[in-house]
């Protein structure tokens, strides 16, 4: 009998990757216990990296950063990230959102003020653009091992990103799985818009999820939020991406914060217990 790959552990499908992203991805969750993301949203170069620093070594194993937002960005605050990355072993997430056509994405990607490609780990793409989106960015990414994640779904109220529209971004992550190593979604991916000569019975991409709450269940802008539980136990996702809810309104209040990315990490890493957990005694 097969079982499906996402209720085995992090280490044991961390075995079965061949991108190095994904590997590495799944061998920090493993190894720190953490499958939260992070999710740093602010236009001050100074709070982003006192919020980054805050995050302790136990907290999240990938930190989403948004560069682009900040008003006073240069260079150095990409090499104090890097610096921080190594310190409390995290991942870095760029959450840029590619979306034309392959040239022009792949000088996004490495060129420019930003230099993406040089620092970030794993970055994503809408696929609306078609193939070319993926092929501009991994002639970029894949000399530098890094990973893309496609957006096969969002959370907020009345998304595109849905049926059909999903289903292709599943077979476009198919036919390159060498540097595809997931999804931005809210759900498990695994099976999705097959067609009947596809084999999925080992397919394995990662899920990380936005929209993830434990008090708020959205917000003015149409965000939508749930449960770690809901989302890594019952939806079957990776990893839990957080940012207000961690960070909330007071910048400064750097224990607080800690604080709150450590409930976010337990409730996180108990539902992935649990998930996994089925799964050992199903083998057993």
């Amino acid at each position: 009998m097969a079982y499906a790959a996402y209720k085995r552990s992090y280490a044991e499908r961390a075995k079965s990757h061949t991108n190095p992203a994904a590997k590495l991805l799944l061998e920090t969750m493993e190894r720190k216990k953490t499958n939260l993301c992070v999710s740093v949203d602010t236009v001050k170069s100074a709070d982003f990296l006192a919020i980054v620093d805050a995050y302790h070594d136990f907290d999240c194993s990938i930190l989403k950063t948004h560069v682009d937002i900040l008003e006073d960005f240069d260079y150095s605050v990409v090499e104090r990230l890097e610096s921080l990355s190594k310190k409390h072993d995290f991942l870095i997430f760029e959450d840029r959102k590619f979306a034309d056509i392959g040239n022009t994405v792949a000088m996004q990607y490495a060129a420019g003020v930003h230099k993406i490609a040089k620092w970030s780990h794993i970055t994503n793409a809408h696929p609306v653009p078609g193939p070319s989106v993926v092929k501009g960015l991994a002639s970029v990414g894949m000399p530098l091992q890094r990973g893309l994640l496609l957006l096969a779904e969002m959370s907020t109220a009345g998304t595109l990103a849905k049926g059909l529209y999903t289903e292709e971004a599943v077979q476009m992550a198919r036919k390159n799985k060498y540097f595809v190593i997931g999804f931005i979604a809210q759900r498990r991916m695994d099976g999705v818009g097959a067609l009947q000569e596809d084999d999925t019975s080992n397919e394995d991409f990662l899920v990380l999820t936005p929209g993830v709450g434990l008090e708020e269940k959205g917000d003015a802008m149409g965000q939508q939020y749930r449960t770690p539980r809901q989302v890594v136990l019952e939806s079957g996702c990776d990893v839990i991406i957080v940012g207000r809810g961690i960070y909330g309104k007071d910048l400064t209040a750097v224990d607080v914060i800690a604080a709150r990315a450590e409930r976010y990490m337990t409730e996180g890493w108990s539902a992935y217990l649990e998930r996994i957990s089925t799964d050992q005694e199903a083998r057993d």
